[in-house]
């Protein structure tokens, strides 16, 4: 009898880490998440990345972890790479607009609102559904040629003109947004202030007094990285420096430590 318990009991404990290994990492981090244990979920989404790759959705759930426990400019990070992935992915616009909201971010680059619009237009079809459709139209724009070339009927032909002029615009557009949207997806230029405060130096080095900084970036700023140094510092450790651009206006170096790329 209590063989047959024993053995009753071990085959309930082999089903239940069975169901539990035949969860995915990224399913645990989830079920971590829903019990509010953020740091448990971080470390599995963390996991998960690296072991069964990197989405969208799963930077965007990082982000939502990184939220929770309070650290902005990385919830930041995440959620700008789960728009590099997925442009349409709303709820990462969503929640990035709200934390930059929250941390007040409002820096000038230089856009105008008509460009903000048709970029942000743009930017939220994935650069596959550009492709789809520029090819789409330009298959369309033939069958107006051929129209065009061999239609006797007067109103055909202009069908097939006017028609074909319309749809070969529409592919040359939709062509130039998919490579746009492309180079985004792949530009590693940009990144995110993941510390507190930084200060920016005048030149790849520590700033020896005021007169070396040049200005202070808080957590979650948005930079463009133009260029990057690697210094050795004293005691011979290596440094490096990024030469990054705020805005239009504004452009120092920042240690690469208090940033990541996105």
């Amino acid at each position: 009898m209590m063989r047959r318990i024993m053995i009753m009991l071990m085959a309930a404990l082999a089903t239940a880490a069975m169901a539990q290994n035949g969860a995915s990492l990224a399913e645990q981090a989830n079920a971590a998440y829903q019990k509010d244990d953020f740091n448990g979920a971080l470390g599995l989404y963390e996991k998960a990345a690296k072991e069964e790759g990197t989405s969208s959705l799963l930077y965007y759930n990082m982000g939502n972890t990184h939220y929770r426990l309070g650290n902005m400019g990385k919830a930041v990070l995440c959620y700008e790479r789960a728009l590099v992935l997925d442009p349409a992915n709303d709820d990462a616009r969503t929640n990035l607009e709200f934390v930059n909201d929250k941390l007040q971010l409002k820096i000038d680059r230089g856009s105008s609102f008509v460009s903000d619009t048709i970029g942000g237009f743009v930017r939220s079809i994935a650069s596959d559904t550009w492709a789809h459709l520029g090819i789409a139209t330009f298959i369309l724009f033939l069958i107006a040629v051929v129209v065009y070339v061999f239609a006797d009927a007067v109103i055909l032909r202009k069908m097939g003109f006017f028609g074909g002029g319309v749809l070969l615009l529409v592919a040359i557009v939709s062509n130039i947004c998919a490579f746009y949207t492309h180079s985004i997806a792949v530009n590693k230029s940009y990144a995110i202030v993941t510390i507190p405060s930084a200060t920016l130096s005048t030149s790849p080095r520590s700033p020896k007094d005021k007169s070396e900084e040049a200005f202070m970036l808080n957590e979650g700023t948005k930079v463009e990285i133009v260029d990057s140094v690697v210094t050795a510092a004293v005691g011979g450790e290596s440094v490096k420096w990024l030469d990054v651009k705020a805005d239009e206006q504004h452009r120092a170096w920042i240690r690469a430590s208090e940033v990541e790329e996105i």
